[in-house]
């Protein structure tokens, strides 16, 4: 089950997909519905739409000079130089950015829990 249509991606990045690329949207979509569920399958229903298209988006290549995901890229002239830093996730691969765990409700959860906390708590009472 996904949480995104192919319409819904094809709307975000203006262009109308291929056959080819169709199907493969539809696939990678499905793949999205399974990795945002494993982070929070209780996020609102319309943050894992957004993120689903994100996710999708940031995987296929739309004839893009620079490469989604890229923090940093350089190129140059006729010594046919290129260079890009590709942020967290590899090109290709459908993962969950920072932005994304955020929308999901599973960002920055800085903390922890110990068992100890409810022994010393029963001790001083």
């Amino acid at each position: 089950m996904a949480y995104a249509t192919v319409s819904d991606v094809q709307a975000r990045i203006s262009k109308t997909l291929t056959e080819s690329e169709q199907a493969t949207c539809s696939t990678q979509l499905e793949d999205a519905a399974i990795l945002i569920d494993a982070y929070n399958k209780e996020a609102d229903e319309d943050a894992k739409k957004v993120v689903s298209c994100r996710m999708v988006i940031r995987t296929m290549e739309f004839d893009s000079d620079i490469p989604i995901g890229a923090t940093q890229g350089s190129m140059s002239g006729l010594g046919y130089s290129q260079s890009w830093t590709m942020s967290s996730g590899a090109s290709g691969e459908l993962y969950l950015s920072k932005t994304d765990k955020k929308l999901l409700g599973c960002g920055d959860n800085i903390g922890a829990y110990s068992p100890v906390e409810e022994l010393t708590a029963r001790c001083c009472l």
